[in-house]
């Protein structure tokens, strides 16, 4: 499957010409453009970004489907329906023509022209009141009516505010649509497909290999993209065999390329074995199977294949085939004759792989190769480079019980990769091959391992916390390590765990386990910390938690470990209310997973930054490591709950979208077996109503979320249920939750921490004990990177100074909280604020993080004259628009401003783009 990718790029010149499309239709002209290109070149893409940049227009959208090219006026259809409420400002003739057509009335069958000049009077209608932006998409499927139609009115456009776009594929519909202007689509130029290919495949690629992939596909983004889903082992080090495709057009070439000379379907084979597409080794090669360079010939002339300074085959499917062509015999011998032409002291991994592929039946000599090989070519192909090695290796394996090693070594591999299936598979036949009880153990862990990172359900935490007691006799240092994994695993199961695989389970079962006997290693610290925590509270645990979060920042922990235990690290530092260790362990984890390739541990680490990034305020930044998250889950196959997303559900505070969206993720989260993601899901609903004012909702959500003992998650959730609670009227409920805070909360050196517990501690208080709580809480989170719970503080403090009525005071407060919370996009919370402002008699205008951009630039320019006293008439003097231009762009930024005049301008514009501090308040 193709990987989602949510930016565009490269295509610079072509988005400025949309762009420039854009501003002549905002001028008052109309225009006209065709996108052409091949299948999967763009065109929708662009189409996409065009729809997106069409600020202020009304946007109308039409797909061609190839099953309704028998149907007359289908795709006019489409695009004329939303628009139908306008038909009665047509004269009746047109009027009677579109209803005909479109089937609403019976009637002789309507004039064409009649037709499409109902079409431009209805298209024409709409742009009076908005301009207005027309997209069809595959217009080479269009029914032949519509294609007619649509191509009449494209030309008669003038001045009518419309922007109508065609994308067509390749040449189709050229004559339907000629003398309007085109714009041809070729490939992406080599330095945007790389950084596409690299957008896609989040992982470290071997250069030679893409060079190759973009050279092949002619910059073609689909296919970039199919290619990057295809194989993680050829792309991060280049040490994979050609798939054996099928298909019509697959098949083609293979009957194209067995019908070539004998030579020359033996150098197209040796050609499409080796996947770095090296000149010079192909050529070394052919000698030694007596192959001469006129053997190219045949397949230059069927434009298959090009060698020059690197080998290019026409298309990936080419080379597939060509592989495909040859006998299992025939692609054992080029496969040798590649490894017998490499150089075993510059490239002894990729002569190995050769070497590997040319062998069928066990070879131990190769399978040590292969083994001593495997950490070599993780540096040069990332994790998924190492996985495959181990995997031939274990295959080419006699002795079983070093073939089951071997499997089991893969399968770690596998699993770091994100191949979840390959690992379960290898752990298959390790387990038949297993010699000895710490073997079988050891085949337990990592199927527990695998099951929790592929689906984090409740059955996890069993398998884990099985195996650890299994390997306490047999290896003490695996099964401490095993522990730690088991409780990671029952912390996501949460409140849906089984009991025996329950937190405070797993967390006694640790805690009566053997020490280690050679000292206690960061590892076992912060197993014990973490124990600790669940069955003795934090005071008990903070030491042992410091000492080892201290330990790995340090430099005294091996880069796999860190690899491997990153997310309860960080979960240990959010235990410490450490919000500068929280943010490094993260970041510090991110990193680490990216340069390694190790794609499983990557999804978790960017699933727990993106919260980091917006507890900070950063929400941009939460939602590009979204979007990377998203990718790295769609190539391993990842089903777990994304929290960030959850949170900026909750943050965005749009409720209709939001709530719907919350239920649902519950939902997924119950049936996986997840209840960390489902605590989190009523945390952020928690959240999210508390924004809106919905107390009642609120508390509701916080009881869930703050149910049982999840440690730092459950304490995170205590707060908002404090603050619902006592504003629902729920003294009680929020009197237990101060209660448990306290305990949660008792760690030293926390601003943080100090800062949550005193502003809990005011929502409960009266007078002057409940002021001084407030400050506090102020000046502490002040002195943190925690944007958005001191914007919290301060709008609760200036909501308590104005029921005191101290109204002067409470502004101050409150207008700060409102300037946060619209810089962070956290839309509820604003608008709550900004009612607590009207309450103080604050003039401020109704803005979220959405309107603060909305301004097109010529919007921003025509209401900073019109600000400075210009007349429409001077306006659109100066900018070579009609007042008329210019009295509609006012009426959009009045809307978008909230306001109603022009006296109004000079408080509601806001700050330029370039000015760091958004929100205006008068």
């Amino acid at each position: 499957m193709a990987a989602r990718i949510t930016a565009l790029h490269g295509r610079s010149a072509e988005r400025d010409r949309l762009e420039s499309e854009l501003h002549r239709v905002r001028g008052g002209d109309s225009a006209v453009l065709v996108l052409r290109g091949e299948a999967g070149i763009g065109k929708t893409s662009l189409l996409e970004y065009l729809a997106e940049r069409a600020t202020g227009f009304r946007v109308a959208q039409v797909t061609g489907i190839e099953s309704e090219l028998e149907l007359p006026f289908a795709a006019l259809h489409q695009l004329c329906a939303p628009m139908f409420d306008l038909i009665e400002a047509l004269p009746e003739p047109q009027q009677q023509a579109l209803h005909v057509a479109f089937g609403h009335v019976s009637g002789a069958a309507p004039d064409k022209f009649v037709v499409g000049l109902a079409v431009l009077g209805l298209l024409a209608e709409a742009a009076s009141k908005q301009p207005l932006v027309c997209l069809i998409d595959d217009a080479q499927w269009l029914d032949e009516a519509s294609a007619q139609l649509l191509g009449f009115v494209a030309r008669r456009l003038l001045a009518e505010s419309v922007l109508m776009v065609f994308a067509v594929r390749e040449l189709a519909a050229e004559k339907l649509l000629a003398g309007i202007p085109t714009l041809r689509l070729e490939g992406l130029a080599d330095e945007d497909a790389a950084a596409l290919l690299a957008d896609a495949f989040p992982g470290r690629l071997d250069r030679r290999v893409r060079d190759r992939i973009i050279a092949e596909t002619g910059g073609n983004p689909l296919a970039l993209l199919e290619l990057s889903g295809q194989g993680k082992a050829e792309l991060m080090g280049g040490f994979a065999l050609p798939a054996v495709g099928s298909g019509t057009l697959h098949d083609h070439y293979v009957h194209r390329i067995r019908a070539l000379p004998e030579a020359t379907r033996r150098l197209l084979l040796l050609a499409a074995a080796d996947p770095a597409g090296d000149a010079t080794l192909l050529w070394r090669a052919a000698q030694s199977l007596g192959l001469q360079p006129d053997a190219a010939t045949p397949a230059e002339e069927e434009h298959l294949l090009w060698v020059g300074s690197q080998v290019r085959f026409r298309h990936p499917l080419v080379r597939s085939a060509a592989y495909a062509a040859g006998s299992v015999d025939d692609r054992r011998t080029v496969h040798a004759a590649l490894a017998a032409a490499l150089d075993a002291d510059t490239e002894p991994e990729r002569q190995v792989w050769h070497l590997a592929a040319a062998t069928t039946a066990p070879d131990d000599e190769v399978a040590a190769a292969l083994a001593d090989a495997a950490g070599r070519a993780e540096s040069r192909g990332g994790v998924a480079t190492t996985a495959s090695f181990l995997q031939r290796s274990a295959v080419l394996t006699s002795d079983p019980g070093l073939r089951a090693e071997r499997a089991l070594a893969a399968a770690r591999a596998h699993l770091d990769a994100g191949g979840y299936d390959a690992a379960l598979t290898l752990l298959a036949g390790a387990e038949a091959d297993a010699v000895g009880d710490l073997q079988r153990a050891r085949v337990d862990l990592m199927r527990g391992l695998t099951e929790r990172a592929a689906r984090s359900g409740r059955e996890a935490p069993v398998a884990l916390l099985r195996a650890a007691r299994r390997l306490e006799p047999l290896d003490l240092r695996l099964a401490r390590d095993t522990y730690l994994d088991a409780w990671g695993a029952s912390l996501v199961a949460g409140g849906l765990a089984y009991d025996d695989g329950d937190l405070t389970t797993v967390s006694n079962a640790a805690r009566s386990a053997r020490p280690a006997p050679d000292g206690p290693p960061p590892g076992d610290e912060l197993l014990e910390g973490l124990a600790t925590l669940v069955t003795d509270g934090t005071a008990a645990a903070a030491a042992g938690l410091r000492r080892a979060v201290t330990s790995f920042l340090g430099a005294e922990v091996p880069a796999d470990d860190f690899l491997h235990w990153g997310v309860p690290v960080a979960n240990a530092a959010l235990s410490l209310w450490d919000f500068e260790a929280w943010d490094s362990v993260s970041t510090r984890h991110v990193d680490m997973a990216r340069s390694s390739g190790a794609l499983a541990p990557l999804a978790n680490a960017l699933n727990a930054h993106r919260v980091v990034a917006l507890w900070r305020g950063d929400v941009e930044r939460a939602r590009d490591l979204g979007d990377e998250e998203q990718r790295v889950k769609e190539v391993t196959g990842t089903r777990r709950a994304s929290y960030g997303d959850l949170f900026l559900l909750a943050y965005q505070g749009h409720a209709a979208e939001a709530v719907p969206l919350l239920a649902a993720a519950a939902d997924e989260a119950t049936v996986r077996g997840e209840g960390l993601g489902l605590q989190i899901t009523d945390r952020a609903a928690a959240l999210l109503h508390l924004g809106l004012g919905h107390y009642s909702e609120a508390t509701a959500a916080g009881i869930r979320a703050a149910k049982g003992n999840l440690g730092p998650f459950t304490a995170q959730a205590l707060p908002d249920l404090v603050e619902a609670a006592v504003r629902s009227g729920a003294t009680a409920t929020a009197e237990e939750a101060m209660d448990r805070l306290t305990s949660y909360t008792d760690v030293p050196d926390s601003d943080w921490a100090a800062g949550l517990r005193a502003r809990s501690r005011a929502l409960l208080s009266h007078g002057e004990e409940a002021e001084r709580w407030y400050t506090e809480a102020v000046e502490r989170l002040d002195g943190t990177r925690l944007r958005f719970e001191s914007a919290r503080s301060r709008l609760l403090f200036g909501e308590w100074l104005r029921r005191e009525r101290r109204r002067a005071e409470a502004r101050g407060h409150l207008k700060d909280a409102f300037e946060e919370f619209v810089a962070m996009g956290a839309d509820g919370f604003a608008e709550r604020a900004r009612h607590e402002l009207l309450a103080t008699g604050e003039k401020v205008r109704r803005r979220t993080s959405d309107t603060l951009n909305d301004l097109t630039p010529q919007e921003d320019q025509i209401a900073r004259m019109a600000r400075d006293g210009r007349t429409n008439l001077e306006i659109g003097g100066e900018l070579y628009i009609s007042a008329r231009t210019v009295e509609w762009h006012l009426r959009k930024v009045f809307g978008k401003l909230g306001i109603n005049s022009r006296r109004e301008l000079g408080q509601a514009l806001p700050p330029r783009r370039d000015d760091r501090r958004v929100g205006a308040i008068g």
